[in-house]
């Protein structure tokens, strides 16, 4: 119990600028959303300080999609070295990381999802699942929560059923900050590191790993492979350092995509449910439409 209020406490910064120095990564994050909630809290009087972090935001965007098209080089020579010095033994244990992957994304989708729309709307199951699965198509070939966002809309208006103010504002909301397979995500990389490294997980670094992927999925854009390189921050957790960082995600990248197809598949569908939730609390939700597709 200590363990875990001490790791609580941690995340409190004492001071901003020190913990932007020392790359605390939690503490950083903790201080950004209460700038944020500050922000929008004054009002007119913070909009100059938010269109300057939404510029920066912007510009580092762009950083790191230059970083993304030249990455694949340098991966190239670390998985050479990797495979080199590891040989292809290697491959049996990232096909375990990629099962273990979609198999927890799956029970997410089964168990939570199904318990929201079945357990908390009274809803049933079939004709939602049928009415996102197109959406759940092209979430799977682009791997961009972004890329998907028109067909998530069409899905939820015209299979689900969901009003036009409910689709046009809690699913653009949600692909930027609902990501749970991402979260899902962070957590199997933080595992599959420790277990690479020999690390012997304590209570309160599981929970510092929950808190970590929790807030890095809120921070992911919508474009693909972007998570892997924010895992960097969820590996400081469990004492990684920056070379062994390097190597985790190198030998990750030639996967990442595969892996990144059913953590976008389950992002969207975590949208859909949500803006079901809502439309259907806010009577914005036409159960005819939403019924359409069921067999019964």
């Amino acid at each position: 119990g200590e363990q875990l209020m001490n790791t609580l406490l941690s995340i409190i910064p004492t001071n901003p600028v020190a913990a932007l120095t020392n790359g605390d990564v939690l503490q950083i994050i903790f201080f950004a959303i209460l700038l944020g909630i500050g922000i929008l809290m004054t009002g007119e009087a913070g909009k100059p300080l938010a269109n300057v972090i939404n510029s920066a935001a912007e510009a580092v965007m762009k950083l790191t999609l230059i970083v993304m098209e030249t990455a694949p080089f340098g991966v190239f020579a670390l998985m050479a070295w990797v495979l080199g010095e590891r040989g292809l033994d290697i491959l049996i244990f990232l096909g375990k990381l990629t099962l273990t992957h979609y198999l927890a994304c799956f029970l997410h989708i089964a168990i939570t999802y199904g318990l929201i729309i079945r357990g908390g709307l009274r809803l049933p199951l079939m004709p939602f699942f049928r009415g996102v699965v197109d959406a759940q198509a092209v979430a799977f070939s682009t791997s961009s929560s972004n890329a998907t966002l028109p067909m998530t809309i069409s899905c939820a208006r015209e299979n689900l059923g969901i009003g036009k103010p409910v689709a046009s504002s809690v699913l653009p909301l949600g692909a930027t900050i609902n990501m749970d397979g991402t979260a899902l995500y962070q957590g199997v990389i933080a595992l599959f590191a420790a277990q690479a490294m020999g690390t012997s997980m304590t209570a309160g670094m599981y929970l510092t790993i929950i808190l970590m992927a929790t807030l890095v999925s809120i921070g992911t854009a919508g474009i693909p492979s972007v998570s892997l390189f924010l895992a960097a921050t969820t590996l400081s957790v469990i004492g990684a350092t920056p070379e062994q960082i390097v190597v985790v995600i190198a030998v990750l990248f030639p996967f990442d995509r595969i892996l990144d197809m059913m953590r976008t598949v389950t992002n969207v569908t975590g949208d859909l449910t949500v803006a079901t939730a809502v439309a259907k609390w806010e009577g914005e939700l036409d159960e005819e439409v939403f019924r359409a597709r069921d067999p019964v």
